[in-house]
């Protein structure tokens, strides 16, 4: 039976005490592994998958010990699988942050008229993050409790607490993230403010009295006077961490050489968060086009350089509207991300800016601008690093489509998850793209449970893929009706399985702390872990999360592996926001394909699901007027894959506004899962 109990947090919720994460059962985990991945490989792969599990799993055997050790593991921790996932997910992976790791949020486009509006702006979000990071300090931020799925339950608030704190540090081998809590170093009350690739440290407090919003625009007017001074610019250092982790991490031996070097990487792996002052990219500001300048600057040409991505929060204000914020995601989950930002936005519309009434310091002492002594090994290294960076840029496909036609309103009628409903017509897109189904990763909050991240809802269910073959098939035999029950099916399926993920029951953590724990014993690994199912079980291609907002902006990220695709949503009342990305270098994947395929498959379910209930309910025409709307769709089915032409078509542009203030409502909790890796509904 899984391991359940209640013990004693730390202080990690401030509420009342969180129950340890639960061991799943061994013969659970391999009974559902194998279920999972049966439909995902050939009869061949599946033959020698079953007899690793089998001899895994043997009575006596290699299983049943490592088992037991992850029992002990779990008495003697508060999360017996936190350190193994955050070194596998974050810390071990090798590839550069932007784009491979690092999410972001894009805010509403801004109107500004002149280049002062922008630092007022970046005033106006600087008074908001001390505002917020006065009640982190306090430690008084509201506990919150699990809505969705299973609701009520009290969630762990750790990860708040690292947003201004933390530092991912690069290593050669296995990355650092560094927490400030030392009592004996004093807490940082500076940030950095990046401007044409320059850095300049910004104090927020002086003779022990925060900065009011003049002051900051104050100080900001002189960062900008400083940068477009006559002085010669240093060189674009930010661009080093945009690099591989390994890359950098030698990098940054180099530069610690120099103590001049070594004062400023302490200022900024010391600083609160990151302000970003972009110039304008160009005409084009499409909300694909705003996805890719947050998730990599441009390259190295426009503001890739003005970036340091080894910290935790990035807010990114353009002098052409184009803002938003890039987060470091090891320390943190995308719940924490949207808390921090709509905080941020909500102080923004409901509190004016103080600039006219507020009264500044006379004489501020000038901001200092951080130098570096760069030797030509280091010119070497920056050039290498914007190479990279610029073949990252020209290799994301990003799509960014604001689904209007329906929202999350219309799918609930239907007594369906909306969150459930959105994995399906995922599978149904890319079944529909590629002829195949994928391994799937769906994150799952585990909140819960003491110092909870995520585990993954494996999407990829038996049941969707046979909605999706009966949806594409292209034959007439399959009526309507079984049509819908097979749609019920996979959805009664996806919920269940999240249920099993956020109650800390799923498989992906559990054959990781299993696999993990053999080589900690030195053990030969198991060939359960060498067996190519395994391998095809963690190969990703498809990467999904729901990030949804009570304020009109969105969230995107990039694949997690060269051939697939990142796929996130924001379900509305009446619309779904979808940023999907590919990466250009692979002829199988295209992200306007496959958002193509996606709406085409939203349309058919939405027309099936009218018909349905028209078929079984006639008075539903007169009670719900809008089930009579038709609409154009294009419901030819495909029975092979599509044969893709790169950048067929440019969708048209959309633009995301602000919500009318009347209509901002408290952040919702129980549709808050994160980026890549949570979900609780």
């Amino acid at each position: 039976m899984p391991v359940l109990d209640r013990e004693p947090s730390k202080d990690l919720a401030g509420a009342e005490d969180l129950a340890k994460l639960p061991l799943p059962a061994l013969k659970d985990t391999l009974d559902t592994y194998l279920r999972c991945m049966r439909h995902l490989l050939t009869e061949e792969q599946f033959k020698r998958t079953q007899s690793a599990v089998t001899q895994f799993g043997a009575p006596g055997g290699v299983g049943e010990l490592l088992q037991a050790k992850l029992t002990e593991r779990r008495e003697s921790t508060a999360n017996w699988v936190y350190d193994y996932w955050l070194n596998d997910m974050y810390l071990n992976n090798r590839l550069a942050l932007p784009v491979n790791s690092s999410p972001a949020m894009v805010f509403p486009q801004q109107n500004f008229r002149a280049p002062i509006d922008s630092l007022r702006f970046a005033a106006h979000l600087i008074s908001g993050v001390l505002e917020y990071k006065t009640v982190l300090d306090a430690r008084a931020l509201p506990v919150e409790y699990a809505r969705g799925q299973l609701a009520g339950t009290p969630l762990c608030m750790e990860q708040y607490y690292r947003l201004f704190t933390s530092y991912r540090l690069p290593g050669p081998e296995r990355d650092t993230l560094v927490a400030q809590e030392s009592s004996v170093m004093p807490e940082p009350e500076h940030i950095i403010v990046a401007c044409k690739n320059q850095f300049f440290v910004l104090d927020v407090v002086i003779n022990f009295r925060r900065l009011n919003e003049r002051d900051l625009l104050t100080q900001l007017d002189k960062i900008v006077k400083m940068a477009n001074g006559g002085e010669e610019p240093q060189p674009p250092i930010g661009l080093l961490t945009s690099d591989g982790r390994t890359e950098w991490a030698a990098s940054r031996s180099v530069l610690m050489r120099e103590s001049t070097n070594r004062d400023s990487l302490d200022m900024i792996e010391r600083c609160l968060c990151l302000v970003c002052l972009d110039d304008a990219s160009g005409p084009e500001l499409s909300d694909s086009t705003r996805a890719t300048l947050m998730l990599h600057g441009g390259g190295p040409a426009k503001s890739g350089g003005n970036r340091w991505y080894d910290k935790p929060m990035q807010f990114v204000v353009g002098a052409d509207g184009c803002c938003g914020v890039v987060c470091e995601h090891s320390p943190f989950e995308g719940i924490v991300l949207v808390q921090c930002t709509e905080y941020l936005l909500k102080y923004m519309i409901g509190s004016p800016s103080k600039l006219v009434r507020a009264a500044s310091v006379s004489e501020l002492p000038a901001p200092r601008r951080l130098r570096w002594k760069c030797s030509p090994e280091i010119h070497k290294l920056l050039a290498s690093s914007a190479n990279t960076l610029q073949r990252l840029v020209r290799n994301l496909d990003m799509d960014v489509h604001k689904f209007y036609d329906y929202g999350k309103e219309f799918i609930k009628k239907q007594k369906m998850s909306p969150d459930a409903y959105i994995q399906v017509a995922l599978q149904l897109a890319y079944y529909r793209c590629h002829g195949r189904p994928v391994s799937t990763y769906e994150s799952a909050s585990i909140r819960r449970f003491q110092e909870g991240r995520v585990d993954n809802i494996r999407s990829a269910t038996p049941e969707a893929l046979a909605f999706v073959q009966a949806m594409t098939d292209g034959k007439l035999s399959t009526s309507d009706k079984e049509k819908m029950d097979l749609l019920r099916r996979a959805i009664t399926a996806q919920t269940k399985y999240t249920i099993l993920a956020i109650t800390g029951l799923a498989i992906d953590n559990h054959l990781l702390g299993l696999r993990e724990i053999a080589h900690e014993m030195r053990l030969e690994k198991p060939e359960m872990f060498r067996d190519e199912g395994y391998l095809i079980s963690n190969q990703f291609i498809l990467s999904t999360s729901q990030v949804p907002t009570t304020v009109e902006m969105f969230c995107c990220y990039g694949p997690v592996v060269p051939n697939g695709y990142g796929a996130c949503y924001n379900p509305q009342s009446d619309h779904i926001i979808f940023s999907v990305s590919s990466f250009h270098d692979s002829p199988l994947t295209s992200s306007a394909e496959f958002v193509k395929c996606l709406v085409q498959g939203l349309m058919q379910m939405r027309d099936l699901c009218n018909k349905c209930n028209l078929c079984s309910n006639p008075k539903a025409q007169r009670k719900h007027p809008t089930l009579q709307v038709e609409t154009q769709t294009n419901t030819q089915t495909q029975q092979k894959p599509t044969d893709f032409t790169k950048n067929q078509q440019k969708l048209p542009e959309v633009l995301v506004t602000m919500s009318d203030q009347s209509r901002v409502e408290a952040p919702s909790q129980g549709e808050t899962p994160a980026l890549k890796k949570e979900n609780e509904s």
